[in-house]
């Protein structure tokens, strides 16, 4: 008993000594632990994406077809002499705007004026003949009458009558050809237009078979646009002429235009589909007072079929392509996008129709799509610049590091408290 109570002061120093060297082990590592925290950058959440949005719209859009044509004359006129001669007179100006039956150039006459003389001259001798020959046939009727003339002589000059009246007829069939021919001496304009440039030069000697001619006609108000569209779209023209009470609407670009040149009315849908090409030939009708359209020019064309009521419309740059087809980010509650498959109808004027997949009102992902991924946190751009959101991630770092200092405090509390109680 003596001994254990001499060892048990010495224990207990010992068991004091112990607790205190754990307390200070744990102090230690409590820094450690804290400069180590305090020293390792904070963790934050993903930045949101800067993008800009748009909403789904609910409107009439026209449905149309889009093809790719050439700008034609209406009525278009090779001027070439019906004879041959001398060409005598120009009565054009290049370039000028002529109306139907002006005079547009002439041949020297004269030789055809000596034809048609000759032509008059002959029916006036027969002419002549004709009456002497009535008047002895009246003579010759009256003698056998009395029997001073026989059958036989009579019917002779009824014979010769005839004759007579037959070559008259030749006589005149003979002068209207001439006043023909010489009529083709003055040259004019089968149809109102513009002519073009002069082919042949006064003086020259032409011939009706020569292949160039004098000039060339164009008309050019109205103008015409020749155009094609695919073989599919023969049913929906064909209905939409069926369903339409007026001639359906044409509008024509240029190439690079965006405002028509002029608006018009479909003329013709071919009667046969080109097998070569796949495609069937249309042709429309343009007003050109203005004369926007040229003979030559090539056009873009927009037929319109008609118009879609309350479509679902939205820019054509939110469509995006997949390896599954089109879809659009979908912007949900809390700012977040998910991929959405949709259905586009057709996309016209950087308009994209959809089918499926929206409604009127939702909003989706116009410009920003590629550094998106399906869950991603967006924050819509104001004025190029990120809204305030876009701030979030620096504030939830400051958090996260004085988080963690304030965890190290806690740690060197809990150990200094631990240490007084051992001492205690």
């Amino acid at each position: 008993m003596k001994t254990t109570m001499n060892l048990s002061p010495l224990y207990r120093q010992r068991s004091v000594i112990g607790v205190l060297g754990v307390v200070a082990a744990l102090g230690t590592m409590a820094a450690l632990s804290g400069r180590a925290h305090a020293d390792k950058p904070a963790l934050s959440a993903a930045p949101a994406v800067l993008v800009s949005t748009v909403r789904v719209q609910s409107q009439t859009v026209p449905v149309v077809l889009n093809g790719v044509g050439s700008v034609t004359a209406a009525q278009s006129v090779t001027v070439k002499a019906r004879i041959d001669g001398q060409l005598d007179k120009i009565g054009f100006s290049e370039g000028q705007d002529v109306k139907a039956g002006q005079l547009l150039a002439q041949l020297d006459p004269r030789a055809l004026q000596a034809q048609l003389a000759q032509a008059q001259a002959q029916k006036a001798r027969d002419a002549a003949q004709l009456g002497n020959a009535r008047a002895d046939l009246q003579r010759y009727t009256t003698l056998v009458a009395q029997d001073a003339a026989t059958n036989q002589q009579l019917e002779t000059q009824r014979t010769l009558v005839a004759q007579i009246e037959a070559a008259l007829q030749t006589d005149e069939a003979q002068m209207a050809y001439a006043q023909v021919q010489l009529s083709f001496t003055k040259i004019s304009a089968p149809i109102s237009g513009r002519v073009g440039a002069r082919l042949i030069d006064v003086g020259n000697i032409v011939h009706a078979a020569d292949a160039g001619g004098l000039v060339v006609i164009n008309q050019i108000d109205p103008i015409t646009v020749v155009f094609t569209l695919p073989e599919d779209a023969v049913s929906d023209i064909n209905r939409a002429l069926r369903a339409s009470r007026k001639p359906l609407a044409v509008l024509a670009f240029a190439r690079n235009g965006k405002e028509p040149l002029a608006s018009g009315s479909l003329l013709l849908l071919n009667n046969q589909i080109d097998a070569s090409t796949g495609t069937v030939q249309l042709k429309a009708q343009f007003v050109n007072k203005t004369h926007a359209l040229w003979p030559g020019q090539f056009v873009n064309v927009r037929l319109v079929l008609g118009e879609r009521a309350q479509a679902l419309t939205l820019p054509a740059a939110a469509v995006q392509r997949g390896q599954d087809g089109t879809y659009v980010y979908l912007v949900k509650e809390g700012n977040t996008v998910q991929n959405q498959s949709i259905k586009v109808a057709r996309i016209q004027d950087g308009i994209a129709v959809i089918d499926a997949g929206l409604n009127a009102g939702d909003r989706v992902v116009l410009d920003g799509q590629y550094k998106l991924k399906p869950g991603s946190s967006i924050t819509e751009s104001q004025g190029g610049k990120p809204a305030a959101a876009a701030s979030a991630p620096a504030g939830a770092a400051s958090t996260s590091a004085a988080g963690a200092a304030a965890s190290t405090s806690a740690v060197g509390a809990a150990a200094s408290t631990s240490a007084a109680g051992a001492a205690k």
